[in-house]
């Protein structure tokens, strides 16, 4: 994970570059160019694999907006590079869903556990598990959890080391 500063630096340099917020774009563009924008070798062959699943029309995201949850945190999961984590913060902030809990987030786990008094972060699974008395507003309940860990460190959510 990096930081919101190096990761809107990133951003920066790459929507900079001609093409880019499209597939075809950015398979266009070469790996030089890529990493010469700040994407580690792994990043380059992640952004690569989700731009060919939609320019190839293997995940169609229009179709994700409207699809159930589970059904959208898998067809994202299954590209290369993007896991339940990136899926599932993808819904909560991209698609504005109600309903997500990424419980494989780290500041939740910690802003969690600091709101109860607990010794250590839940693990994920307890984690998910404590956020089900939160349906169907679990995103609401995500981002005052966020909230509450950048108030408490002072850090962005990005940053809970």
């Amino acid at each position: 994970m990096i930081s919101n500063q190096a990761a809107a630096a990133i951003w920066g340099r790459l929507s900079a570059l001609p093409g880019i917020l499209h597939p075809e774009g950015l398979l266009a563009t070469s790996d030089e160019a890529l990493r010469g924008a700040g994407l580690s070798r792994p990043k380059v062959a992640h952004v690569r694999a989700l731009a060919a699943a939609v320019a190839e029309g293997r995940l169609d995201l229009g179709a994700l907006r409207d699809a159930p949850d589970a059904e959208a945190v898998a067809a994202l999961s299954a590209i290369p590079g993007l896991g339940p984590w990136t899926a599932q913060v993808h819904l909560l902030f991209g698609f504005e869903r109600p309903d997500i809990f990424p419980a494989g987030d780290i500041a939740l786990a910690a802003g969690l556990a600091h709101l109860k008094g607990l010794v250590e972060r839940p693990k994920p699974r307890a984690l998910a598990a404590m956020a089900e008395g939160w349906a169907p507003r679990r995103s609401l309940a995500a981002r005052l959890l966020w909230h509450h860990w950048r108030h408490v460190t002072g850090r962005p959510a990005g940053e809970a080391a």
